[in-house]
């Protein structure tokens, strides 16, 4: 979780990687490397729901089997959901919206994570530290849960949320490392979803540090994090809840994804994407730079491409990945500052959140 940076004016055209995305469909020539002609991507902004200018994004989630985008509004109360196919948003209302203390200020916040669940999605809320479920059909809100008292702030809430299919699990770290505010409980707790729609506690995973990032890989049942105080990325086995591998990454390690079919982990640095071997100890494959400001990242092993968003320099760089983990740069694309974390969607697309804009970013190859 990083904070959005000083709003912009908008500017009616992109001119540099620094301003913002024009408000209507763009059609970006980017840069490519090692191609004889260079792809082309459509950039849509999407405009969410009831927002009026800034609003608190941080994490967001596609759904394969029903493609959607599920994006918690923070200071809007609301979870909006975006059909892929038409562009369509419905909301999810009914969250709560609270004035909670970060860095000294009050600031509003409300719903901030999500994960796909069994039929159902988990939403995290910084308001009231709570867990509330969402019917993935027919987006009615059902129960939600006491996660830690939101008297604890941030520093107890829920940050990132993972569905564990191999064990019917939901993974919930806390704390805001990005920003200086370490987990009050330094762990990984477990919420058992054997029923989806009934969330219990079943345990927790003690850990050196404050977790930040996740990523899943189903196959093999493994869970990636990183700890950002260490620069380290550990590897956790699902099943016996134990961390199996530690490896040293970067000074300050935030996002992560993973191949889990070819064994590769990636790790978002400041300024760039890491490529550890998991069959070699963590072994340094591959780096690809980004620009600064990136934070949450994703891969999809349907195209081996992987996705980083830079919020500083405003700029979304995508790489073909290959058999030995090496990444190739395929496009460079000028976004909007304050974009940094994107989620892919099916046959090349993209999600990126522009919480100055109080937008989501869809990118489409043409």
């Amino acid at each position: 979780m990083r904070l959005p940076s000083v709003p912009l004016r908008p500017r009616a055209r992109v001119r540099s990687p620094g301003f913002l995305v024009a408000l209507t469909l763009l059609t970006v020539t980017v840069v490519a490397a090692q191609e004889s002609r260079s792809p082309t991507f459509t950039i849509k902004p999407l405009a969410l729901p009831g927002a009026k200018g800034l609003v608190m994004l941080d994490y967001l989630a596609y759904d394969h089997t029903s493609g959607r985008v599920w994006v918690p509004a923070a200071n809007t109360g609301s979870v909006d959901v975006i059909d892929a196919e038409t562009d369509a948003i419905q909301r999810v209302e009914g969250f709560s919206v609270a004035q909670v203390a970060l860095r000294g200020k009050l600031r509003p916040m409300g719903p901030s994570s999500v994960a796909i669940g069994d039929g159902v999605v988990y939403v995290g809320s910084r308001a009231d530290s709570k867990i509330c479920i969402i019917d993935g059909s027919t987006l009615k809100l059902g129960e939600c849960i006491a996660f830690a008292p939101p008297s604890a702030g941030i520093a107890a809430a829920p940050d990132g949320l993972i569905y564990i299919a191999a064990t019917r699990e939901l993974w919930v770290t806390s704390g805001a490392p990005p920003i200086g505010i370490p987990a009050a409980d330094r762990s990984i707790k477990i919420l058992s979803a054997a029923r989806p729609t009934k969330l219990t506690p079943a345990g927790r995973i003690p850990l050196p540090g404050s977790a930040e990032g996740y990523a899943v890989d189903n196959v093999h049942g493994r869970f990636y994090t990183n700890l950002e105080e260490t620069g380290q990325t550990l590897a956790i086995d699902v099943r016996r809840r134990a961390v199996v591998s530690t490896w040293r990454s970067c000074d300050d390690p935030s996002g992560v994804a993973v191949d889990g079919t070819r064994g590769f982990v990636f790790v978002a640095c400041s300024d760039h994407v890491m490529v550890l071997d998991t069959a070699h100890e963590g072994r340094v494959v591959g780096s690809v730079p980004t620009g600064a400001g990136v934070d949450n990242i994703d891969y999809s092993e349907d195209t081996g491409l992987l996705y980083a968003a830079a919020a500083d320099t405003g700029q979304l760089t995508i790489a073909r990945i290959d058999e030995n983990g090496k990444p190739t740069v395929l496009a460079l694309l000028p976004t909007t500052r304050g974009a940094r974390s994107v989620v892919a969607g099916r046959n090349g697309s993209a999600y990126l959140i522009d919480p100055l804009g109080g937008r989501i970013l869809k990118v489409e190859p043409e």
